[in-house]
């Protein structure tokens, strides 16, 4: 059990292209509420705001909801909740090596927990954690050679396992979750970059992730939020676009980060977030 190890941090397991470490680690307390009741996070991806709020309140009593589209995903989440040890064992047979990892990203395992602990294995071991795959829905990201990285975390395997338990979690499109949301609960939103940050372009892959008509789903997703009386933060990139999308919705700020992700210059840089919410 992990009070007979070195004690460590309740950390998102999974290396996430737009994650929000860096949101919980400077901003997200000027955007909490001073209260609520119960969590949403419709957008799961790596969870850091969910692990976050996890480890800042134990209460007994909030439910946790957890969705994504990605089946993938939520597949991994729920195996770790159900066996993390199952997906251990399997994790601790696969070998990082450029040769092992094509082998592997091109197999085909019947096995939900065998498939849980693939998706870490390319996760841990790909370029930059991408999760990208091509019109055939075939994951294609290459080798990252990360030949120091640790593929198992067991012990931060463990406590994931623990975090979950009774947990919602579900394969879902953001507004289905919307009958799980009562007044005073909290969402946060995290959707897919549809437009480029502070310019007129549009990112092409995420078109086909999510739209710019998904994007005007979501906003009326958020007017249902507000009509039920819930709190809600929405981040997305800085855009025109989206300011005048969003205006009179609620209040609105830009916080400045460093991205790290990407294999081009262009997508390196400092940008400013757009942060968009009701909860103050």
């Amino acid at each position: 059990m992990i009070e007979n190890k070195v004690r460590i941090e309740l950390t998102p397991f999974l290396r996430w292209t737009g994650s929000k470490r860096w949101f919980t680690k400077e901003h997200i307390e000027n955007f909490l509420p001073k209260s609520f009741n119960n969590y949403h996070e419709p957008f799961l991806g790596g969870g850091a705001v969910f692990f976050y709020l996890k480890k800042l309140n134990q209460d007994s009593n909030r439910c946790y909801y957890l969705s994504d589209t990605n089946s993938d995903l939520i597949n991994c989440y729920l195996r770790l909740q159900e066996d993390y040890k199952k997906v251990i064992k399997f994790l601790s047979e696969f070998k990082n090596t450029k040769e092992d990892y094509y082998t592997i990203r091109a197999s085909k395992f019947k096995d939900k927990f065998k498939q849980a602990a693939m998706f870490i294995y390319l996760n841990r071991t790909s370029f930059n954690g991408i999760y990208r795959v091509n019109s055939s829905g075939i994951y294609n990201v290459p080798y990252g050679n990360r030949e120091k990285v640790d593929i198992l975390t067991e012990s931060l395997l463990e406590l994931v396992h623990i975090e979950l338990q009774n947990v919602s979690i579900q394969s879902s499109v953001f507004d289905n979750t919307l009958k799980n949301i009562k007044k005073n609960d909290l969402v946060f939103i995290d959707p897919p970059y549809t437009v480029a940050h502070e310019n007129n372009g549009f990112i092409e892959y995420n078109q086909t992730l999510f739209s710019w008509n998904d994007q005007l789903k979501l906003k009326m997703f958020i007017d249902k939020i507000r009509e039920k009386g819930a709190y809600f933060i929405l981040t997305n990139a800085s855009h025109v676009s989206l300011t005048d999308l969003y205006q009179g919705v609620g209040k609105m700020e830009r916080i400045g980060r460093l991205s790290k992700v990407g294999g081009r210059n262009k997508t390196r840089g400092v940008f400013n977030e757009l942060i968009i919410y009701n909860t103050r």
